[in-house]
């Protein structure tokens, strides 16, 4: 079978990533790009600092003006709050049976998608990862690997899904799998990145640093049981053992974990309050569950944004 031909949105962070992960193992890859990335990338080629291994190499590019519908995945790897300038760029490149794989966080982007694209032409998907894109326009990958799941939304497994998948084969620093569960996982991935992003933000420390504090462990826990609550209210429960995991993960007393959106915060920059917190708390508040943790997080980013606003952040 002919070897799928993949466009990437963007070449930042994850886009960079898991894009020059491809490349560097031979698949057919496209990146999308604005103007100032198109020729940093065409002076100097991709480059990526990575504890899985460093890599230098020339990438093909595209700008939003040349695309055409040659492509069988597409990738999104864009912040959450650039979907609707993400849709805009990519709909030329979309054809016939072209399957677009968002890696966003949250849930809501899925309805944005499916209204403009069609259910049936659109995966779930998931990826963890700590990875940016420097000043100098180095991808800086900082965790062992990066996670990547994706499938399809009415469950199962499909051939476009293990076709994507053999794309990844002998992928360099990448744990990539088809799933027949791919809602479910980036359920279990909002409930843990809330805790994260909502409790880093809200106290402005890491994970060892609340649990440390007076009253940090209850507020942590609380967080997570009624994330988990919300989760199966909507039809996600998490299982018993990811459950655990992120229990152990968020309540480490040791852990310097904290979330990119804290950092992003500390930096004066835009954050993806809406998709991690707001649109959790208002589904939180249909199902008629109280998260008073959640509301508090809320409040603050919101204030942060307010902030920013005024020139302030």
């Amino acid at each position: 079978m002919k070897p799928p031909r993949i466009l990437v949105l963007g070449a930042g962070g994850i886009g960079g990533y898991v894009g020059g992960r491809l490349c560097e193992a031979g698949a057919d890859v496209t990146f999308l790009v604005r103007k100032a990335r198109h020729a940093l990338l065409q002076a100097e080629g991709l480059q990526v600092k990575s504890p899985a291994g460093d890599l230098a190499l020339p990438v093909r590019t595209v700008l939003a003006a040349e695309l055409k519908p040659d492509y069988d995945f597409i990738l999104f790897t864009c912040k959450a709050y650039d979907l609707e300038a993400a849709i805009t760029s990519v709909a030329p490149a979309v054809a016939k049976g072209a399957v677009l794989v968002p890696f966003l966080n949250g849930m809501a982007h899925l309805d944005r998608l499916n209204a403009v694209f069609g259910r049936d032409n659109v995966f779930g998907g998931t990826i963890m990862i700590q990875a940016t894109l420097t000043p100098q326009g180095i991808v800086r990958h900082f965790n062992d690997k990066a996670i990547v799941m994706f499938g399809e939304q009415q469950g199962g497994m499909s051939e476009r899904a293990g076709r994507l998948a053999q794309a990844f084969a002998g992928v360099k620093g990448c744990k990539v799998d088809a799933v027949p569960d791919a809602l479910q996982r980036m359920w279990n991935k909002w409930v843990q990145l809330s805790v994260l992003a909502g409790m880093t933000c809200l106290m402005r420390a890491n994970i060892g640093e609340i649990m440390r504090a007076h009253g940090g462990s209850a507020a942590i826990e609380n967080f997570l049981s009624t994330n988990a609550a919300v989760a199966a209210h909507y039809g996600y429960p998490v299982p018993a053992d990811a459950y655990e995991a992120t229990r152990r993960f968020v309540m480490d007393e040791k852990s310097v974990a904290t979330a990119s959106m804290l950092r992003d915060l500390e930096q004066g920059g835009r954050i993806e309050s809406e998709q991690i917190l707001g649109d959790l708390l208002r589904r939180s508040e249909k199902a008629g569950i109280a998260h008073a943790v959640l509301s508090l997080a809320y409040t603050h980013v919101k204030a942060y944004e307010e902030r920013m606003k005024a020139g302030r952040a």
